[in-house]
C-alpha cells in the first residue's frame, strides 16, 4: 500500500512524537549544531531558521549559544514538547505550527538549516517550493545546510526491505518497498511501546544528488559544498547521508 500524498500532515503524532524524541542521544544534537555552525558561518546573535525543527532540539541549544531562532513544524506534538523544553531550560524560540514550505519571511534570516532527514516528503513540485522559500526568506549572501539520507547514492545500495529497531520503551518495525516508476521509498511503519501500537505510512522523493544540486541552484542557492558526515567526511557513493550547503545569491 502507498501512503496518502499528504501523508506527512497527521504522522508526526502519539507514538511517532514520543518515539522520535526518545531516539537522539544528547551528544549527537551537539555534534549536528556544532556542524551547522561551522558551516552557516555567522555568529550570536545572528537569526536562524529551523525547518522542520520536529522536537526543537537544534534550536534549544542554539538558542542557548545566542543565536536568535525561529522554528518552524507542522506537528502540534512536536512543537507541545519543544515548548516545554525550552520553558524549561529558559531560552527563547519563536515556533510556529506550519508545513516547512510555509514559510512568509523575505530577506530576514542570517542563515538556515534542515537537519534530520525531513527533505523529500511532498511532491517534486512541493520539494522544490520549499527550497525556494527557504532561499526567500535568507538575507543575501546567507547559507543554507539540509541534511537529508533520502538520496539515490545513500539509500538505494543498502536498502533493506524489512528491519526492526528497539530504542528504550519503543520497539519500530518498518518494511520498505521503493518504486521506481514514482521515484518514492514506500515504508509501513509499526510504532509499540507495551501494549500501545500504531502503525503508519510514508512516502518520500529518492531523487540523485545531482538532482538535489540542481534543485538548490534553480532556487537561487549556488557555491554549493557537500558532505557525508558531520565530522566532514567528503560526500560519496554509499555515504550514510548528505549534508548540502548552498549560498543565497
Amino acid at each position: 500500500m502507498s501512503a496518502k500524498p499528504d501523508w506527512w500532515r497527521t504522522f508526526f503524532s502519539g507514538l511517532v512524537v514520543d518515539s522520535w524524541l526518545a531516539a537522539t542521544p544528547e551528544e549527537m544534537t551537539k555534534s549536528e549544531v556544532d556542524f551547522a555552525e561551522k558551516m552557516l558561518a555567522v555568529a550570536p546573535p545572528a537569526r536562524l531558521l529551523d525547518v522542520p525543527c520536529g522536537g526543537g532540539r537544534h534550536s534549544l541549544m542554539l538558542a542557548e549559544r545566542g543565536y536568535v531562532m525561529t522554528a518552524v513544524d507542522i506537528s502540534p506534538g512536536f512543537l507541545a514538547a519543544a515548548r516545554d523544553k525550552a520553558a524549561k531550560r529558559g531560552v527563547t524560540v519563536q515556533w510556529h505550527e506550519r508545513e516547512m514550505r510555509d514559510l512568509s519571511w523575505n530577506c530576514q534570516f542570517d542563515g538556515a538549516f534542515s537537519l534530520g532527514n525531513s527533505f523529500g516528503y511532498d511532491t517534486d513540485e512541493g520539494n522544490a517550493a520549499f527550497l525556494k522559500a527557504v532561499a526567500r526568506s535568507l538575507k543575501p549572501g546567507g547559507k543554507f545546510l539540509l541534511d537529508t539520507s533520502y538520496v539515490a547514492e545513500v539509500i538505494l545500495p543498502s536498502l533493506q526491505e524489512r528491519g526492526w529497531y528497539e530504542i528504550g520503551e519503543f520497539i519500530t518495525l518498518a518494511s520498505r518497498r521503493y518504486d521506481h516508476v514514482a521515484g518514492r521509498l514506500e515504508v509501513d511503519y509499526t510504532f509499540i511501546r507495551g501494549t500501545e501500537m500504531e502503525r503508519k505510512e510514508t512516502s518520500a522523493r529518492i531523487n540523485t544528488y545531482r538532482q538535489i544540486c540542481q534543485l538548490f541552484e534553480d532556487a537561487g542557492l549556488t557555491d554549493l559544498q557537500s558532505y557525508g558526515s558531520v565530522e566532514g567526511a567528503p560526500f560519496q557513493f554509499r555515504s550514510p547521508r548528505l549534508l548540502l550547503i548552498g549560498t543565497k545569491r
